[in-house]
């Protein structure tokens, strides 16, 4: 469809942007998506190189600022993509170097813009329980909650850290997952600590608040499988059982994009303390 519209326009206005910004959302959405069908792949192509410049022939030169410390240019890139990569040592890391700028100069003699992308990860050791929130066009957000009785049936109360909990507890993990944007073959991983017991110990796929993945449970973390993710917020549950006393992890939850890795988030961490 998108092919389709991408020569109506490039019949109709010609190469403008309009039609730039067309191919750009097509070449985009293959970021995290596949292309179903060879004839749909085939028809993407002929669209992408209908008008305008060979993107295959000209490569933009890209330059990244990390703050006033460091540019980074390509020494050598990769023939037909231009990428490149850049590592840095702990040592180098600074706190400026968050405020990211990226520079584009186009090829001589390109009659259109050509889209660039890429991604920056840092890495790092902490413990779990310190890991604080990192979002991005994926956002994750776990909430742990134990059921409690009351005159008015039970209740989920939200498991602050440092408030007890006790042997035979039962807990519900809510896990709040946003996307921006429409996502195949996402991998979600909830780590859980190891007082804690699921309710569900058989793999299988289940539909879940309009959403339908594979959920797996292994010995340390649960794993979800989802072969597609609209764009919008989802949420997901699973009951667990507190099993012995004292003080654990309970670990983060972790999504990946296995189709395009640098789409990826993480919750925070907290520590639950058992009497």
């Amino acid at each position: 469809t998108q092919a389709l519209l991408i020569e109506a326009f490039s019949v109709i206005r010609g190469n403008d942007k309009i039609t730039g910004a067309l191919k750009a959302w097509l070449l985009r959405n293959k970021q995290t998506n596949h292309w179903s069908s060879t004839k749909s792949t085939a028809d993407a192509c002929y669209a992408l190189l209908l008008q305008g410049g060979n993107w295959l022939d000209t490569e933009p030169v890209v330059s990244v600022e990390l703050g006033a410390i460091t540019t980074i240019r390509p020494d050598k890139t990769e023939a037909g993509t231009g990428y490149f990569q850049k590592q840095i040592p702990g040592t180098g890391v600074f706190p400026e170097m968050g405020n990211i700028a990226v520079n584009v100069q186009q090829a001589q003699g390109s009659k259109s813009a050509q889209p660039v992308w890429g991604a920056v990860y840092w890495q790092y050791f902490e413990n779990l329980d310190k890991i604080t929130e990192a979002t991005g066009p994926l956002k994750i957000k776990k909430h742990v909650m134990v059921t409690r009785a009351t005159k008015n049936g039970p209740v989920l109360e939200p498991v602050i850290e440092g408030s007890p909990l006790q042997v035979g507890d039962k807990i519900t993990v809510r896990l709040e997952l946003t996307s921006d944007r429409s996502m195949e073959y996402v991998h979600l991983k909830d780590m859980r600590a190891s007082a804690l017991e699921p309710v569900n110990v058989l793999s299988g796929y289940k539909w879940q608040g309009g959403l339908g993945y594979y959920e797996s449970t292994r010995d340390a973390s649960t794993n979800f499988f989802i072969s597609y993710l609209p764009k919008g917020t989802f949420v997901m549950e699973y009951a667990l059982f507190v099993s012995h006393a004292g003080v654990f992890s309970n670990g983060i939850s972790t999504v990946q994009c296995m189709y395009a890795p640098e789409f990826t988030c993480h919750s925070a961490g907290i520590k639950l303390t058992v009497e």
